[in-house]
């Protein structure tokens, strides 16, 4: 695992975590955002390999 692809995870996992709280933040959704990113880490050694 990359460097690049364990910072995209950590990332992730903090915003679901964030998403889980009752705030709600206005203009993007934490949950979407994390989502995303974990997918991109997911992806990360396909799309640089």
């Amino acid at each position: 695992m990359s460097s690049v692809q364990a910072v995209l995870y950590v990332l992730a996992v903090i915003l679901i975590a964030i998403a889980a709280l009752p705030l709600r933040p206005r203009g993007f959704s934490p949950a979407l955002l994390g989502a995303a990113l974990a997918l991109l880490a997911y992806a990360w050694p396909v799309i640089t390999g």
